[in-house]
């Protein structure tokens, strides 16, 4: 199961917030997910971002890719940086 870690779309129309999920990269966008990550709010001013680092690294470490928006939420909070030296390290 090819893993991918992207958003989930919640909340009303025209007010999006989203949920970072690890999904198989063939179900749809708001469908069947296996791990919530966590939290993307883009209406507050800054951006809200949560994220479970643990969660986040050990999706990382057993291969799941990132979109574009989750690669750059994931640099912003500097888990990234941390997932590319645990793995310069190993």
């Amino acid at each position: 199961m090819a893993v991918k870690l992207r958003l989930r779309r919640m909340g009303a129309k025209k007010r999006p917030f989203y949920r970072i999920v690890a999904a198989d990269s063939r179900s749809p966008r708001d469908g069947r997910f296996v791990e919530i990550i966590g939290t993307y709010n883009p209406l507050t001013e800054p951006a809200e971002i949560n994220i479970d680092e643990e969660k986040a690294l050990k999706w990382l470490v057993n291969g799941a890719k990132p979109s574009d928006t989750v690669r750059d939420l994931l640099s912003k909070t500097g888990i990234l940086t941390k997932f590319h030296e645990q793995r310069r390290d190993e």
